[in-house]
């Protein structure tokens, strides 16, 4: 560590916080959060609609018995 570390530019975080202060991001920043918590929520659904389909799959299962 050196002691002009203070002079390095800030890491863009790649993460967002929910509720974290937002006024001092660019649009730029902005966007970039948007995007990845848009590509977070297509992960979710995705799994919700695997997960959804193992649990119709098993009801429809003992159903038939």
């Amino acid at each position: 560590m050196s002691i002009f570390d203070d002079d390095l530019p800030q890491k863009q975080s790649t993460t967002h916080i929910i509720g974290a202060d937002l006024t001092l991001l660019s649009v730029d920043e902005l966007t970039a959060r948007i995007n990845i918590l848009s590509a977070e929520i297509e992960r979710l659904e995705g799994e919700k609609e695997k997960k959804s389909a193992g649990r119709k799959a098993a009801e429809n299962l003992f159903r038939t018995r």
